[in-house]
């Protein structure tokens, strides 16, 4: 009787399953055209539904937003986002203050903790060419004790995430340790900041036909992998279905044989925290009561309010930069 290193495969939707310590994935990849004055697409927005328009038409979408594509001010508490943007770019502003502009490989790793505003806007910078923007935003769980941290965010730019290259294998390190080789330090009160969480967040891509061996994860680690472009992957020796994610034991190495195309694959692995979670939204709690009152705290404080002059804020032409909270700036080292 033969066996399968594959525990269950799904096809990908829009947001991906996750598996524990992680609540959320979605993949952004759209082909914005050439943009405007206002840093919005230089096109006609008539037919879609603006402030909630997720269908691609002609190939791209606006989400919630009215003239540049993106995410308006929106307010979150109790896990981190982790965004990695691989073409295009994002102007990030926050309650606290802060504001950046990153993309083409940059990852900002931000922990919402106790609770924050912020903006995550697509400028369409290029007036004379199309704009294409992906993305992938993951959503990390805080455990209970830290869940009403202290705001912080860091960015990582495209030259400190290690880029590991073996024969026709480039792994992309966002989270996490492959050999000698560390991705940088999540913050401090992350889950994947705790030596023994095993989080690990890789970017696999294989030439056609090329081979590369996953090592194995920590016991009781949940492990899944995103087979999100490409055709004919065998994990183990078992065939995945293409745009499929498939759920897999961390116990043992696993083989990854790519087919006559490049394969892609997304690997989200930790272990879990094992606590209750309660989501509503925005909003990532262990109980209903907190929930209750994470939403009454932003009724009544709106998490620091909003420092800037409208809900949907782009940073002009400015290169690629962080603003902190406290002021202190910070850009890419070829910027």
């Amino acid at each position: 009787m033969s066996s399968t290193p594959i525990l269950r495969t799904e096809p990908l939707g829009f947001v991906w399953t996750t598996p524990d310590p992680f609540l959320f994935c979605v993949h952004h990849d759209d082909r914005y055209p050439a943009g405007n004055e206002a840093l919005g697409p230089a096109a006609s927005l008539d037919g879609r539904n603006l402030g909630r328009d997720f269908e691609p038409k002609d190939g791209w979408r606006m989400y919630h937003g009215h003239r540049v594509p993106g995410f308006p001010q929106h307010p979150h508490r109790g896990f981190e986002t982790v965004t990695f943007v691989r073409r295009g770019l994002i102007d990030h502003a926050d309650s606290m203050g802060a504001a950046a502009r990153y993309g083409a490989g940059d990852v900002q790793w931000l922990t919402a903790g106790r609770g924050i505003q912020h903006a995550e806007m697509f400028p369409l910078l290029d007036r004379a060419n199309a704009n294409p923007l992906e993305l992938f935003q993951i959503w990390l769980n805080l455990p209970a004790a830290d869940k009403m941290a202290q705001p912080h965010f860091s960015m990582f730019w495209d030259d400190q995430v290690p880029r590991l290259r073996e024969g026709g294998v480039e792994v992309t390190l966002i989270a996490g340790r492959l050999g000698e080789c560390e991705a940088p330090r999540p913050p401090p009160s992350s889950w994947a900041s705790r030596a023994d969480s095993d989080v690990a967040i890789w970017i696999i891509r294989l030439a056609p036909n090329a081979t590369w061996t996953l090592p194995a994860a920590a016991n009781g680690s949940n492990r899944h992998l995103y087979h999100f472009e490409g055709s004919g992957l065998r994990i183990g020796g078992a065939p995945v279905p293409d745009r499929h994610m498939a759920v897999v034991g961390g116990e043992v190495a696993l083989e990854l044989a790519a087919g006559a195309n490049e394969s892609q694959l997304l690997m989200l692995q930790g272990r879990p925290i094992g606590e209750p979670v309660a989501q509503a939204g925005p909003f990532v709690m262990n109980t209903r009561t907190e929930l209750q009152r994470a939403f009454d705290d932003y009724q009544r404080t709106q998490f620091g309010g909003w420092p800037w002059p409208s809900a949907d804020p782009v940073h002009g032409c400015e290169g690629r930069f962080a603003r902190h909270a406290d002021g202190r700036m910070e850009r890419p080292a070829e910027s």
